[in-house]
């Protein structure tokens, strides 16, 4: 990496460890990284490696690439795990002798993944999710049958962790094998929300494929087949099925279907407090970021109806950063259709400071930032500089 860009990583992680009232002796000692490395880094001399640059940014809370002066090593990083990913799960029957860590440390080390995905931190995912299925597989198959479903919990929970990435990322056809592994363990785990949740993640293999009419269909089966909500958690798994029928159907173009999947999810969503369930953001302010999503779907005479919820409400910062930034992207692509090019660009640009990985390789976004680039060719150059980031030009 040039001088320059070295200098630029070090002064982000200056300027993001004032920002957080730490010395760099407190930075050092939180990362543990020696004092003299990190001086070094700060100044530009000494570029820190991947791991020594993970510690850094999980000490300062931060998703890795924001320290990056160039965020092409993220994208790298993902596709280079992939085929150790693969590997992990063509073996889930027949899976390596190896260590095996307590059960208490594999729910943290799963604990761990599901907190990484909805703070959109697929760098962290994919360096750690194929040891971790790896580890799963060999405690599933060496446990005693009475404690299968608990592991076979985990390994729904691990592989939609690594779904997200393979998704994100573009890799339907490894996504579509994630997801039927996790057909294939959450009847293991004889929990009914769990299998909920395989169906919602199921969904994605329909939006991959353009499929919505199915996917729709899919999804009502699931619905139907869901837990009665008759407690917070048996109301979130039913509410987020709804949301996402909501969404398929409007991407079918099926308002009547839409409005009535979002009216039950807007029912059962004021029944609980905002709250991951089952791996899955649900409540009130979910909800409203799926009508912002739904009025995207069904395009045109809709579009008012996204732009007016957003002039009057904005996803606290309390919801995960996938979903925030979901609703920037959203938004944006609303923006841009009505004519507000300037608007659409700062919805990205919030979209990016939120979760730059998840937008970096959400295709709308990229679509939207190039479209913004030939409608506004004159502009500055910060524009011009977005597009590059996230592969538009």
């Amino acid at each position: 990496m040039p001088g320059d860009s070295m200098r630029e990583v070090g002064h982000r992680i200056a300027t993001a460890r004032r920002a957080h009232r730490m010395t760099q002796d407190d930075l050092a000692r939180a990362a543990f990284v020696s004092l003299s490395m990190l001086r070094k880094i700060e100044q530009g001399s000494r570029l820190p490696s991947d791991d020594t640059l993970d510690a850094i940014a999980a000490a300062l809370a931060m998703d890795p690439s924001r320290l990056l002066a160039g965020h092409s090593r993220t994208d790298s990083r993902v596709h280079d795990a992939l085929p150790a990913l693969s590997a992990a799960i063509a073996t889930y029957d027949l899976p390596d002798d190896g260590p095996t860590r307590p059960l208490v440390e594999l729910h943290t080390a799963v604990a761990n993944a599901v907190a990484w995905r909805l703070a959109a931190q697929y760098v962290q995912i994919a360096h750690n999710i194929p040891g971790l299925l790896a580890e799963l597989s060999r405690a599933y198959h060496d446990a005693p049958i009475g404690h299968r479903p608990e592991l076979a919990a985990l390994l729904v929970t691990a592989y939609r962790s690594a779904d997200a990435v393979a998704y994100k990322f573009g890799s339907y056809d490894l996504s579509a094998r994630l997801v039927e592994l996790m057909r294939w363990a959450a009847p293991q785990t004889e929990n009914a929300l769990l299998e909920a949740s395989t169906a919602y993640v199921r969904s994605e293999t329909f939006f991959a494929a353009r499929a919505h009419g199915p996917g729709l269909c899919a999804l009502e089966q699931a619905v139907d087949a869901a837990p009665r909500p008759d407690t917070p958690q048996t109301a979130a798994a039913r509410g987020t099925l709804h949301m996402r029928a909501a969404v398929i159907a409007g991407r079918a173009g099926n308002a009547g279907a839409a409005d009535v999947h979002l009216g039950e999810a807007r029912r059962l969503g004021d029944l609980v407090p905002e709250g991951i369930y089952v791996g899955t953001a649900f409540g009130p302010s979910s909800v409203r970021i799926h009508e912002v999503s739904v009025a995207v779907s069904l395009g045109s005479d809709h579009l008012q109806r996204a732009l007016a919820i957003a002039r009057e409400w904005a996803p606290p910062p309390s919801l995960p950063s996938e979903r925030r930034s979901g609703f920037y992207i959203e938004l944006a692509r609303a923006q841009l259709w009505a004519g507000a090019a300037d608007d659409s660009f700062e919805s990205l640009k919030v979209a990016r400071r939120i979760a730059p990985q998840h937008t970096r390789e959400h295709p709308w976004a990229r679509e939207d930032a190039a479209t913004l680039r030939r409608l506004k060719r004159a502009d500055g150059e910060s524009l011009t500089s977005f597009a590059e980031w996230i592969g538009a030009i």
